[in-house]
């Protein structure tokens, strides 16, 4: 018979608030999508195409809205930088929190495997014990009838 799905999520439902790393209203989910896309190919891409556009633009413009050395671009860095870290060190905090409970959780659901297998086993050493010794009953039974039938 097969275990209902809730049977093998039991350990973790006391963690499910954990579930979201940010935590479950709107900010949480802009700052987890948020933190997600940072470091992701698409971003590093169009960040250096921006990067590479101000200083062209300003460089040909001469005296552009942000002449060289790109002071305006550099505060746009820092301020990218001010909420950026915040939030990935957040999503990391977080994430090892979720980690360690689910861990914890997987402990306990694998102790439990464990000791239901020792069961088993237990049961079916017994079980295999019961037939053998009925095995040679059905023997020693055999051979007293082939004795009485041929024998005589």
């Amino acid at each position: 018979m097969p275990v209902p799905f809730s049977m093998h999520t039991r350990h973790h439902t006391p963690f499910l608030a954990l579930a979201s790393p940010f935590g479950h209203g709107s900010f949480g989910a802009i700052a987890e999508a948020t933190a997600r896309f940072f470091g992701t190919p698409a971003y590093l891409i169009g960040q250096s195409l921006v990067v590479v556009g101000w200083i062209v633009f300003n460089a040909i413009q001469g005296n552009g809205f942000d002449p060289y050395p790109f002071i305006l671009l550099n505060l746009a860095f820092s301020l990218q930088a001010a909420y950026a870290a915040p939030l990935i060190l957040l999503a990391e905090t977080r994430q090892a929190e979720r980690d360690h409970y689910w861990g914890d959780a997987d402990a306990r659901h694998r102790e439990e495997l464990s000791d239901r297998t020792l069961t088993l086993l237990e049961q079916n050493t017994a079980l295999t014990e019961a037939v053998h010794a009925l095995s040679i009953r059905i023997e020693e039974l055999t051979t007293q009838i082939h004795g009485r039938v041929v024998g005589g």
